[in-house]
């Protein structure tokens, strides 16, 4: 089966990971043998560009990459357009543009001329659905609570939870379990805080202190248990008060249906009144771990107390 050739893309949205990777696929589309030149639309001059564009004397295959094509002045861009209206043989044309910058207004153009590859930043409620297709991109077919830890454990960052998924994936031979996921990422601060802030957003009080000081000696950053324990004080106040189908809920809130269910079991513990003391404790944490003043270690290790008796 013959591959036609798409000679110019245009890669379009401000996630630096997503277009890196819209990149590389193109490229990996072409000959093995495909020259690849990169530049950087803003820096280039026009005599370069001019030239990076032309037609190739002995007819070779190249792919031309322009970075940052929202950075470019005028006549760079209407340079890159010509080249993109009348690609020259054997070239493939990569513009690289995040859909903002001193030339926005040149994207409705672009578009018109070459294949378009969304970069554009996911919103929360679309990463569980990306981190599901990561794994069928290997084969795995996963279990949402597994999904769901995995947010839990690595964050939101999406070359992290890309890397996360390879690396379960080839360690674990694509058996994966929310255990599983668990027990690679012991150590990792998310998981720590992730853990901790679980045992005190349901009341185990001697537990999460216990947890909170071994993480603290294992290094885990006063920061990263703060951020889980506002994360998940968030989740309750956003549902404890909340009835009805607990995935109808998650897609109003752009929450995992696994997340909204544990957290409305566990918020059905927390009055309006918690509630409220609990928001004001992780705001002053966050200042506090922050540098505002305090030893760091011991104002976790108080929040967590706190947050842990007002759940009971």
């Amino acid at each position: 089966m013959v591959r036609m050739h798409t000679p110019v893309h245009l890669v379009l949205g401000e996630d630096e990971f997503l277009a890196e990777r819209a990149m590389k696929a193109i490229i990996a589309e072409l000959s093995p043998a495909v020259e690849v030149s990169t530049y950087r639309a803003g820096d280039i001059s026009e005599g370069e560009l001019a030239m990076a564009t032309s037609p190739s004397l002995f007819a070779e295959e190249r792919a031309v990459v322009f970075r940052d094509v929202d950075q470019a002045g005028k006549e760079p861009t209407e340079l890159l357009l010509a080249a993109a209206k009348d690609p020259a043989p054997g070239m493939t044309l990569i513009l690289m543009h995040s859909g903002g910058g001193r030339n926005k207004s040149y994207v409705p153009r672009l578009r018109k001329l070459a294949q378009v590859h969304s970069a554009e930043p996911l919103k929360d409620r679309d990463r569980q659905a990306w981190v599901s297709n990561e794994f069928r991109r290997l084969g795995v077919r996963p279990t949402p609570d597994v999904v769901a830890a995995l947010l839990e454990s690595v964050g939101s960052d999406l070359r992290e939870l890309a890397s996360a998924v390879s690396q379960l994936v080839a360690d674990t031979e694509g058996e994966i379990t929310v255990g599983a996921v668990h027990a690679y990422y012991t150590g990792v601060a998310e998981v720590s805080g992730f853990t901790i802030a679980d045992q005190a957003v349901e009341g185990r009080v001697d537990r999460a202190l216990a947890s909170t000081r071994r993480a603290l000696q294992l290094g885990v950053s006063p920061v990263a248990i703060a951020a889980a324990l506002a994360r998940k004080i968030g989740d309750i106040a956003k549902l404890y008060n909340t009835r009805g189908n607990p995935d109808q809920l998650a897609r109003e809130l752009g929450m995992h249906p696994f997340v909204a269910r544990k957290t409305m079991q566990v918020a059905r513990n927390w009055s309006g009144e918690a509630v409220s003391e609990a928001v004001i404790i992780v705001a002053d944490l966050d200042a506090e771990v922050k540098g505002r003043g305090g030893d760091p270690e011991f104002c976790v290790e108080n929040a967590v107390a706190r947050i842990s008796q007002l759940a009971r």
